[in-house]
């Protein structure tokens, strides 16, 4: 099969860097930011939460190939912050976000395991969601 290995995917080889930043000097104010041992789910939030910051004129990403765990992300901003703060702000405020998620869910899973003990959870005592 012509698959890596899952350890291979997701570890970093010896003096391998986890981000390589490339400033553009084509476009004003510009990166390319290729990010390694990564896939969709860290790109597609990112990219998501960069597109959120007023300063940010352009984000997106691609997979160069399926078979390599990076992603190439492009950063474009106005001028007022460079792409490397706006990916750095972007990245802080996922951090945020998935935290109050984290508790939400936690929370949602402590009342749900109080409830079990009732009729009414889920379909009745015993069957839960997890």
């Amino acid at each position: 099969m012509n698959a890596p290995s899952r350890y291979e995917m997701f570890v970093l080889a010896d003096g391998e860097p986890k981000v390589l930043v490339d400033e553009d000097t084509k476009i004003p104010n510009a990166a390319t930011l290729t990010i390694n041992k990564e896939d969709h789910t860290l790109a597609n939030m990112l990219r998501s939460q960069l597109l959120l910051l007023p300063f940010v004129q352009f984000a997106g990403y691609k997979v160069p190939h399926p078979l390599e765990s990076r992603v190439v992300l492009k950063v474009q901003t106005d001028g007022s912050k460079t792409p490397i703060v706006a990916v750095q702000e972007a990245m802080n405020a996922l951090v945020l976000l998935l935290g109050r998620i984290k508790a939400q869910f936690q929370q949602e899973l402590n009342k749900a395991r109080a409830l079990e003990g009732t009729d009414d959870a889920f379909g009745g005592a015993g069957e839960g969601f997890y």
